[in-house]
């Protein structure tokens, strides 16, 4: 007896489903080793005899950077983890645009060694241009997010049983959020001083972390409540 296709047929439209296993285990691999490149960026300072403390304290950015980093990779993944929950199978289309989220989280170990150097050892100059990349990193990170809840719009046969699509609609918000507030950090950081655009870049780490399963679920249901009382 033949295997069984992986291919799920075309339920609607002319959609050919696969499962969604592949996906999930492919991408929580690739996150799992974004995190771990983050680390190498930690080094052990060059000090004197007795000098120790004040080594570690030079490389006190690089820590920052790191905690901040990881922290934004960790919110990308509970976020992913979120986003997948929506779908019930998946398409070559589909696969793509989760082929780009990925590569917007792995490039992030490049702007978070970027960001512990100027701000380690560069001027003030260097630190604008650093919290800029890191801006520009996030904010192109949100556009394939913002096409994934187009296309699965588009695609209802794609939704998960219990999802619909006005919940699909409302998660447009959030990678929208994230490309202007992403642009106006590295701006702000530019133009301003680059701790501004780095505060900015952490609130909306934040930001994404509490929305995490979405504007109508998870620590903000509350809000949507209100909004329909």
């Amino acid at each position: 007896m033949a295997a069984p296709s992986e291919e799920a047929g075309p339920p609607d439209g002319g959609l050919r489903m696969s499962e969604t296993d592949r996906i999930k285990a492919f991408s929580d691999g690739v996150f799992a080793i974004v995190i771990t490149l983050l680390v190498l960026e930690l080094r052990v300072p060059d000090y004197h005899v007795g000098g120790l403390l004040e080594g570690l304290g030079h490389e006190g950015p690089s820590y920052l950077a790191f905690a901040v980093s990881f922290g934004y990779i960790g919110v990308i993944w509970l976020n992913h983890h979120a986003l997948l929950r929506l779908i019930r199978g998946t398409t070559l289309a589909l696969s793509w645009i989760n082929l780009a989220i990925l590569f917007g989280a792995v490039i992030i170990p490049f702007p978070t060694a970027v960001l512990a150097s100027a701000f380690s050892e560069g001027d003030t100059a260097d630190r604008r241009v650093a919290v800029a990349l890191y801006a520009l990193a996030a904010a192109l990170m949100s556009a394939p997010w913002l096409a994934f809840f187009a296309y699965l719009h588009r695609h209802p046969a794609l939704r998960a049983t219990d999802v619909s699509p006005e919940h699909v609609r409302a998660q447009r918000v959030r990678p929208v959020t994230g490309l202007l507030l992403y642009g106006l950090s590295g701006l702000l950081g530019w133009f301003v001083h680059p701790v501004v655009g780095l505060v900015l870049i952490i609130v909306m780490i934040f930001y994404h972390a509490i929305t995490s399963e979405g504007l109508r679920a998870g620590p903000l249901r509350f809000l949507s409540r209100r909004s329909r009382a």
